[in-house]
C-alpha cells in the first residue's frame, strides 16, 4: 500500500520506520515543510521519496497519515478531505475531540479515521526516529461509528501491522482520560525540572547527584514545548481538571510534613503503590 505521511518528525518518522519493515507500506512518501526534515527523512530511509507539495503527496497516496502538532491538525484535515478522492486520512493527535469537531460536517468526513498512537519519548525530529517505538502499546481509534467501515479495518490493519494493540473511545472521554494519565505527567515533569533549576543553581550538582529516579521523574521535561503547549492548550479543560486535584494532593503532602504527620504520609505512599496492580 502507499502511504504519505505528513510531518517527518519522531512520529511520523518512527511510523515511517516500522511500516516499512512491517511490509504494510510497499512505498512511502512524505511530506514536511522543514527542508532539513525532508533531507534527514529520505537520508534515514524513512521514506522513499520527499515533496514540498502536500497535494501532490495526496495524489500519489492510498492512505495518508497527519503527524504534525494538534493545533496544524486542526487546519490541515479539512484542506486534506478537500484534497481526496478515495483515500483514507488518519492523524496522531494527541487531542482528539477539538480535531473531530473541525470535519464533523465536511462531506467527506467518513474517509477520515480519527487515531492515537500511545507511544513517544522526549525527543523530536526525524533524527529521533525509532523502528520499535509502537510494538505492544496502545493506539485509540474515536468515534469509529462516524468513519467509513472500511476506512477503519484499514487503520486498524496498519496499526495491527506494527505490533499496536487497538482500544475504541469516543472522543470527548479519549480527551479527559489522557490528560490523567499523559498529559499531567508532562506538567509534572516540567515543573519539578524548573522547580529544581531554581533551587539548585550549580549544573554540576545535579549532574553528579540525579539518581536514576529523578533522571526518569524529569525525563519528559525534555519534550518539545511546540509539541505540548498546543496540547495543553486545546485540552485545558481536562488538563485544568486533573491538576486541580495534583496540586490539592502534593498539598496534603505539605500539610502532613508541617504537622509531622508521618503516619498519614505513610499510609497514602502505601495507597500509591496500589499503582503496581495495574502498571505491572
Amino acid at each position: 500500500m502507499k502511504i504519505g505521511i505528513i510531518g517527518l518528525g519522531l512520529i511520523g518518522g518512527s511510523l515511517g520506520f516500522a511500516l516499512k519493515k512491517s511490509g504494510f507500506a510497499d512505498y512511502l512518501y512524505g511530506f514536511d515543510i522543514n527542508a532539513d526534515h525532508r533531507a534527514e527523512a529520505l537520508n534515514r530511509g524513512i521514506v522513499d521519496e520527499t515533496t514540498n507539495n502536500m497535494e501532490e503527496l495526496v495524489n500519489k497516496s492510498e492512505v495518508i497519515i497527519l503527524a504534525i502538532p494538534v493545533q496544524h491538525i486542526e487546519t490541515t484535515l479539512p484542506q486534506l478531505l478537500d484534497m481526496v478522492t478515495d483515500q483514507v486520512i488518519t492523524d496522531v493527535g494527541s487531542t482528539k475531540n477539538s480535531i473531530i469537531n473541525q470535519v464533523a460536517h465536511h462531506d467527506k468526513r467518513r474517509q477520515y479515521v480519527a487515531s492515537h498512537p500511545m507511544a513517544g519519548t522526549e525527543y523530536s525530529g526525524p533524527q529521533a526516529a525509532i523502528c520499535h517505538l509502537f510494538e505492544d502499546k496502545t493506539c485509540v481509534l474515536c468515534d469509529v461509528e462516524d468513519s467509513d467501515e472500511e476506512c477503519v479495518d484499514i487503520i486498524k490493519k496498519m496499526y495491527r501491522s506494527i505490533g499496536m494493540n487497538i482500544v475504541y473511545y469516543n472522543s470527548v472521554d479519549h480527551d479527559v482520560h489522557t490528560a490523567y494519565v499523559s498529559h499531567i505527567s508532562h506538567i509534572s515533569s516540567f515543573a519539578l525540572a524548573l522547580t529544581v533549576l531554581e533551587k539548585e543553581k550549580n549544573a554540576n550538582r545535579i549532574f553528579e547527584l540525579a539518581s536514576g529516579g529523578f533522571s526518569s521523574t524529569v525525563r519528559l521535561a525534555k519534550s518539545n514545548p511546540d509539541t505540548w503547549v498546543p496540547i495543553f492548550e486545546l485540552n485545558r479543560d481536562n488538563v485544568l481538571d486533573v491538576l486541580d486535584e495534583h496540586i490539592n494532593t502534593i498539598s496534603q503532602f505539605r500539610t502532613l510534613l508541617i504537622k509531622k504527620d508521618f503516619s498519614t504520609f505513610h499510609q497514602l505512599i502505601e495507597k500509591a503503590n496500589n499503582i503496581q496492580k495495574i502498571l505491572k
